[in-house]
């Protein structure tokens, strides 16, 4: 019996060997010296142009010393509880420094480099590598929701980055970091491309970044990150680290976005991005099954009188395309509308009911559109986002909540002293639901004081505001 069983396991194992096709590399592949005795491999030669583009860049801001017990003293939640009594404080400010990097992106001066290396600064000096000389910068523009800003030095001969095409890269391709960690000065540390089209990392609002296992450290941000040939292909923002040093997962603003945002900001100064209207998320695994397209943007919602919806745009659609570039998924769409001009008509292609759908759609002002000054529009001070899937899975926030999601409430603004705060979420204004911007502004429309309902935390707080 004992036989008969074991004959019958070894009967099994070799039918089951016989159905799995295992391919295997070569065997004992042959190994190969990449440089004869007299020769070393090396980069040097492709990146010594591009490392004197890098430069150095000191900041320093004259900054209260008991700002962080401030925020906590003036926070609404601790004045829920304790009132208004709050003590005023007055102490001296003191100079704090930091220090980052940038990229020479023009031979007349102008440095491009992470908004959050110069914002707020009092003062910013600039040095060239290798050189000992200081130049004072100004700041043409910044955009904070991509994290570039752009600032300017006057100094003659200046050697400009070339820039390479960050749609072309592809994973595994060599990079290298050129920046300033820890001030060091001048510094190189080689990689590879570990992942393109990285979003949803909660560090900026329009994200794409390109991720890296090239050692980034503090003083890396707005520094370069080129590739084999020298090309600027990235400029270095952010690392993921839960000690502050490099653990191999550094993040880059693609080269493309970049450029383009910088020069908005040498041109105009300021950031207009195109606005459509819509809300919208991935396809899900279920949608993928109804739909024939197996990538794009989904609708959600389509506000009132907005340019999508007055180019047709309706909910259920699937955004394939945009002036004839595949939208692969819902962040894709947003940085696509964000990073073109306000007035411009762009092409869509979208999926309806299995059929390939063209229309036009005239693009609005983001900023004139979600953010209107007038007193009739928005609460002063709020940054609002409308909620959809992503944003419910990024915050957290189950599908029967609705309304407006804070993310930002700027200090010594209106909405702080009403005792706004951040993730709250405004679902009703006196007796109207809100459940998008249209429903929003109509409702602050008309007598100054109302009653501001939002969810904080699973529990509902009335805020009276004027």
């Amino acid at each position: 019996m004992k036989k008969m069983i074991l004959l019958s396991a070894i009967t099994a194992i070799g039918l089951l060997a016989g159905q799995i096709n295992i391919s295997s590399m070569p065997k004992n592949p042959q190994r190969v010296n990449p440089t004869s005795l007299d020769q070393i491999l090396s980069f040097h030669d492709s990146i010594k142009d591009v490392k004197h583009s890098v430069v150095n860049i000191s900041t320093t801001k004259m900054e209260d010393p008991s700002n962080q017990l401030k925020k906590i003293l003036n926070n609404p939640l601790f004045k829920d509880y304790f009132g208004n009594n709050i003590p005023n404080f007055n102490p001296k400010k003191m100079k704090t420094h930091s220090l980052g990097s940038g990229v020479i992106i023009s031979t007349n001066g102008y440095i491009v480099t992470n908004s959050h290396v110069v914002e707020g600064a009092d003062e910013i000096i600039v040095t060239l590598l290798g050189e000992e000389k200081e130049y004072k910068a100004k700041i043409i523009g910044l955009d904070l929701k991509t994290d570039i800003a752009v600032i300017k030095i006057e100094a003659p001969s200046l050697q400009a980055a070339k820039f390479g095409d960050s749609d072309n890269l592809q994973e595994g391709d060599i990079v290298f970091a050129i920046g300033n960690p820890f001030g060091v000065g001048g510094s190189v540390t080689q990689g590879i491309v570990s992942a393109l089209n990285k979003s949803s990392m909660g560090l900026n609002q329009y994200e794409n970044f390109i991720q890296t296992d090239a050692s980034i450290n503090p003083g890396n941000s707005g520094g370069a990150l080129v590739d084999s040939r020298g090309a600027l292909i990235g400029i270095n923002s952010a690392i993921l680290s839960s000690s502050g040093g490099n653990n191999g997962i550094g993040f880059a603003i693609p080269s493309k976005m970049v450029k383009n945002i910088a020069v908005s900001l040498v041109e105009d100064g300021i950031i207009n991005r195109g606005y459509i209207g819509v809300s919208i998320t991935d396809l899900t695994s279920d949608l993928k099954e109804i739909y024939k397209t197996s990538y794009g943007a989904f609708i959600l919602d389509v506000e009132e009188n907005s340019p999508a919806a007055r180019a047709g745009i309706k909910i259920g659609d699937l955004v394939i395309e945009i002036d004839g570039e595949k939208i692969k998924d819902a962040n894709d769409l947003k940085n696509s509308i964000g990073n073109k001009t306000p007035g411009k008509t762009v092409k869509v292609t979208l999926e309806r009911d299995t059929k390939t759908i063209e229309t036009k759609i005239l693009l609005a002002n983001m900023d004139k559109s979600l953010n209107p000054q007038t007193k009739s529009a928005y609460i002063k001070g709020l940054s609002l986002e409308e909620l959809t899937d992503i944003t419910r899975q990024k915050y957290q926030i189950p599908s029967k909540v609705k309304g407006i999601l804070i993310t930002g409430v700027k200090e010594d603004s209106s909405a702080y002293e009403f005792g706004f705060m951040p993730k709250d979420i405004i679902f009703q204004i006196d007796q109207k639901i809100i459940r998008n911007f249209n429903d929003l502004e109509k409702s602050l429309k008309g007598k100054d004081k109302k009653i501001v309902f939002v969810n904080r935390n699973g529990y509902h707080k009335p805020i009276v505001i004027n």
